[in-house]
């Protein structure tokens, strides 16, 4: 259970950090900036870090009451992952949210859900429930969170930095990532489920 393992932790913060995508939301941060509306660093961070690792614990709760194996859910969820993927790689955007919520602050919303912490990411942390020891993911939340606060707080300087075609680059390179990892998810839990579909015979 608490395995530590650096190969994990990467590949964990790899897929999150692709999911999370705090970078290439960097053009909505600043439009909401644009539009007069605050958002808090350090809010937005802790918010993030209880909504998803409170899911991490209880999300596999929630598939028992629906009677859904993990391994079952892991080939679903990695089949939204290869979708957006696609979706990161071809520059189609869905889910994107940046309408104004009723005050000034746009911190818990759109920031934090749904676009730290939203359905991709929910998905994602169970579906690496089934490959990764859950101490390495948690590892690897926090410091995709990290990521997350240094970004919002120094938004000026990380826009300046990457430039259109940095943030660009990057959001098609863990795009294809992203992919690959997608991939290797499904055909290793097609194998679980296969063994245990013949096992059941």
């Amino acid at each position: 259970m608490f395995a530590f393992s650096w190969v994990e932790i990467v590949s964990a913060f790899l897929v999150l950090f692709a999911i999370i995508d705090a970078t290439g939301s960097v053009p909505i941060f600043l439009n909401l900036r644009s539009q007069g509306r605050t958002i808090h660093a350090e809010k937005a961070a802790i918010y993030s870090s209880i909504i998803l690792i409170g899911f991490l614990f209880i999300g596999e709760g929630l598939l028992r009451l629906f009677q859904v194996d993990i391994s079952s859910f892991a080939v679903a969820g990695a089949v939204v992952l290869l979708i957006i993927s696609i979706e990161m790689i071809f520059g189609v955007e869905i889910f994107r949210n940046d309408n104004p919520s009723a005050d000034n602050s746009s911190t818990l919303f759109p920031v934090v859900f749904p676009l730290i912490a939203g359905p991709g990411s929910f998905t994602t942390l169970l579906t690496m429930r089934a490959e990764y020891h859950t101490i390495n993911i948690i590892i690897a939340v926090l410091i995709n969170l990290v990521i997350v606060y240094l970004v919002l707080r120094y938004l000026d300087q990380v826009k300046k930095l990457l430039g259109e075609s940095g943030a660009y680059i990057l959001r098609k390179f863990f795009g294809v990532i992203l992919m690959a990892i997608s991939v290797k998810l499904i055909t290793s839990n097609m194998s679980a489920l296969i063994e245990t579909v013949n096992a059941a015979l």
